[in-house]
Order: structure tokens, then C-alpha cells, then sequence
């Protein structure tokens, strides 16, 4: 056991962090598990969310993370599934006010 403050904060810190790996981690092995056994467009995108997390989170690489996503696109396209269509986003202008006309003196 750590005596000094700073080393027993540390330990907490290492063990906070780890519990939040782990459970990033077991929910991108779950969501990579139902993906390989049905691939559907729902659970692709359920995927490829979990794999963003965990890069961003630096559980795993950006380059694994990019890789496997490649692999799960691949694999969904040869078993038939359509991917989503994004939805356009679209841009409202803001009304316009009319403005006042003062008289010019």
C-alpha cells in the first residue's frame, strides 16, 4: 500500500480509469459479437459507435478502431445489408426582421 498522498490518489485514479476501460471494452466485445452473429444495419451502427468510444477513449487505436470498422462495413456489404441513409442536414435561414426607416432630417 502507497504511503505517500500523492501515490494513493494515483491508485484511485488507476483504478477509476480501469474500471471505465473495462466496461468500454466489454460493451465494444458485445456489440462486436452480436454484429458477427447477425449482420444487420442497426447493429453496424451500434458497432461503429462502440469502436469511435473506445478510440476516443484510447482503450484502442485509432487504426484499429478505423480497421475493424473497414472489416464490419465489408462484411455487412457482402451479406446483403443496405446502410443507413444519414439524414441531410439542412440549414434554416433565420427569418428576417424588417427594419425601421427612420426620416432623415
Amino acid at each position: 500500500m502507497p504511503i505517500i498522498a500523492s501515490a494513493k490518489k494515483r491508485v484511485r485514479t488507476t483504478h477509476k480509469a480501469a474500471t471505465r476501460n473495462r466496461k468500454t471494452k466489454r460493451g465494444l466485445r458485445a456489440a462486436l459479437k452480436v454484429f458477427t452473429k447477425s449482420p444487420s444495419t442497426k447493429s453496424a451502427t451500434a458497432l461503429q459507435g462502440h469502436l469511435d468510444r473506445a478510440a476516443k477513449k484510447g482503450v484502442i487505436h485509432k487504426n484499429k478502431a478505423a480497421r475493424l470498422k473497414s472489416q464490419a462495413a465489408a462484411k455487412a456489404k457482402a451479406s446483403g445489408v443496405k446502410p443507413a441513409k444519414t439524414a441531410k442536414k439542412t440549414v434554416t435561414k433565420p427569418k428576417t426582421t424588417q427594419t425601421r426607416t427612420t426620416k432623415k432630417r
